[in-house]
């Protein structure tokens, strides 16, 4: 989780948002980008991925197979 927060925070401020400016933008609540950039665990990924996306990223379920390969 530590990676996702510091990965939105980074890319935000390089585009010189404020947290509102960019919640408005990725069409999501302030609250859901103060919790990812906080670290809060109990994300929604659909929310988490509309944010992602300002990025050109999303989020997606990995099969513990597929890392070993």
């Amino acid at each position: 989780m530590k990676q996702l927060e510091k990965f939105v925070k980074q890319r935000r401020k390089e585009v010189n948002l404020t947290q509102e400016e960019f919640a408005e933008r990725a069409g999501v609540a302030l609250t859901v980008i103060r919790k990812i950039e906080q670290g809060k665990t109990n994300l929604n990924m659909d929310k988490v991925n509309l944010v992602l996306r300002m990025f050109g990223h999303i989020l997606a379920p990995v099969n513990s197979k597929e890392l070993g390969e």
